[in-house]
């Protein structure tokens, strides 16, 4: 459904530059830890509940210090933790409490520019007659004095609201749940998750467990507190109160299982050779009852390629929709070749079903891609933020749970990763006007017997055509005197350097009329053969029809 809507033409906004989109910074992957032991799974739960507990209080602390906060605070904390802890434990905790600390304090910010601009259009709107309609750039009024009187009545709840977040955010207050707001309300709705109290407690003690370990270089296999050795063999050094549990030397503890990373295990082994930081984090599925490990380190940027050199081999347009990705190839003056391609994904279900989708489908397109040998992908850089309020849209419910449940950010965080290990460039191009005028201008055009081109596909060449530097808007046929383009160019398919531009067609030979030139062909001196009713009238001489003689 590409957001490609805009105003009117003669009020179009301004376009932003098409750019390169910057490649990963890091490298997350993930493997399972298959057969542990119960001693095993006692020491995990132990050593998660008790840290758990730990990174609780410090993040009750961090947030009574608020915007006071100061980095001999941090040493402080960091102090009380270790000898409860470790010194490596106390430092992962601190930081983990400052990275969520600072993440609700963006979404804070956020929440206030939605409650604003929820304000600002009640207002617009209760200030017009009930009834006026509105237009493309600002809603009419409301349709009757019933919903005026409500939307007032939410507007002075929507402002208590954007009061209290304004005095919490100057005060430096945030809200933040260990565990998930999303589980904590799910405690008073188990019937509808269909889930029993036990299965729901034990889910959310384990998402207040604490079990990762910051990497650091020059340590032995780069984390000295979750460390794995080359040949998969995993350690944990345990808390000061659980080092009586130990099974090796120096307090920590060995798990009987051995674990390799299917999924870049070779950049996994280079960096534990040669001791280079990796952070770990081990934590507990309780829907599947299967213990992970993750590990996670960063990567040099890939420098970004000109964007000249990305398209030296034409582009791949791609519209991204609730259910598909709609791409379509185009060549270097940006014209469509070969047929559309539709990627789909299904959206329903668990966060790891639909990320599976997208990545799955991702990888469709870049195989495509690199079949095709084209070296870049055009996409819209989407950002639904401010596109999905309930004030905005209105009664359009279908259509903001449309916009609510498409992973933009998901998806271009993958497609970027994903891409960068291919050699594909990812271009990100403004999004306005996309669909309409790729509906407007390339889906009758591009349309065929044996080919429905949907107004995805179209808005695909209109993306692919942007991030080329084309314009989108076909040129209007101008009306010709004669059959020659005394008039100009009827299109804009072609640039001016390239060459046969200005020469005429090839003649193909055949029986068509229009390959065929006048006074040629076989029944060139036959008139009766291109005169279907009777003899031809340039033979003939004029003779009136007899009278019928009824008359």
């Amino acid at each position: 459904m590409g957001p490609g809507g805009g105003d009117r033409v003669g009020e179009l906004r301004s376009i932003a530059p098409t750019f390169v989109a910057s490649g990963p910074s890091g490298v997350t992957v993930r493997t399972r830890l298959k057969h542990l032991t119960p001693g095993d799974e006692k020491v995990l739960r132990l050593v998660g509940a008790h840290l758990g507990s730990l990174a609780s209080k410090d993040l009750k602390t961090r947030c009574r210090d608020g915007l006071s906060h100061s980095g001999g605070a941090w040493a402080v904390r960091k102090r009380e933790l270790t000898p409860v802890s470790s010194s490596r434990w106390a430092g992962s905790i601190t930081k983990a409490t400052q990275d969520q600390w600072a993440l609700a304090r963006r979404c804070q910010s956020a929440h206030i520019h939605n409650l604003e601009a929820g304000v600002r259009t009640i207002e617009h709107r209760l200030a017009l007659p009930v009834g006026q309609k509105g237009s493309k750039k600002a809603p009419g009024g409301y349709r009757s004095q019933r919903e005026w009187h409500a939307k007032s009545r939410r507007l002075r709840v929507l402002q208590d609201r954007l009061t209290a977040a304004r005095a919490d955010r100057e005060a430096g207050l945030v809200h933040v749940v260990r565990g998930g707001k999303r589980l904590a309300r799910t405690r008073h709705h188990l019937d509808a998750a269909q889930l029993t109290e036990s299965a729901w407690r034990r889910g959310w003690e384990a998402e207040r467990w604490f079990c990762q370990a910051d990497g650091e270089s020059g340590k032995r296999y780069g984390n000295e507190t979750i460390r794995v050795s080359p040949d998969g063999e995993v350690s944990i050094k345990l808390p000061a109160p659980l080092v009586h549990l130990s099974n090796a030397p120096r307090g920590r503890y060995v798990l009987a299982c051995r674990v390799t990373f299917a999924h870049r295990g070779g950049e996994w082994t280079d960096r534990v050779a040669v001791n280079r930081a990796i952070a770990y984090r081990i934590h507990l599925d309780t829907g599947r009852d299967r213990w992970y490990l993750t590990a996670s380190w960063q990567i040099p940027p890939t420098p970004a390629i000109p964007i000249e050199a990305a398209l030296a081999h034409g582009v791949i347009g791609v519209d991204m929709n609730a259910d598909h990705l709609a791409a379509w190839r185009l060549d270097i003056h940006g014209n469509p070749t070969g047929s559309p391609r539709r990627f789909f994904y299904d959206l329903t279900g668990t966060a790891e079903h639909r990320d599976a989708q997208v990545r799955h489908a991702l990888t469709r397109l870049l195989h495509w891609a690199r079949t095709c040998g084209v070296k870049a992908i055009a996409v819209e850089d989407l950002d639904f933020a401010a596109e999905k309020t309930r004030e905005k849209h209105g009664r359009r419910k279908h259509f903001r749970q449309l916009i609510s449940g498409m992973p933009t950010a998901k998806l271009r965080a993958r497609l970027a990763s994903m891409a960068d290990q291919t050699g594909i460039a990812v271009i990100a191009v403004d999004p306005a006007y996309t669909s309409r005028w790729g509906a407007q201008h390339w889906q009758k055009p591009l349309t065929t017997t044996i080919r429905k081109t949907t107004r995805h596909d179209a808005a695909a060449v209109a993306i692919g055509r942007r991030a080329q530097g084309h314009p989108i808007r076909r040129r209007t046929t101008p009306p010709p005197q004669h059959r020659s383009d005394a008039v100009g160019h009827r299109t804009v398919q072609a640039r001016s350097g390239v060459p046969g531009r200005e020469g005429t067609r090839p003649r193909i030979p055949g029986p068509r009329t229009r390959s065929v030139p006048p006074g040629r062909g076989a029944n060139a001196g036959h008139q009766n053969a291109q005169h279907r009713p009777g003899r031809s009238a340039e033979h003939e001489t004029w003779q009136q029809a007899p009278l019928p003689l009824s008359l």
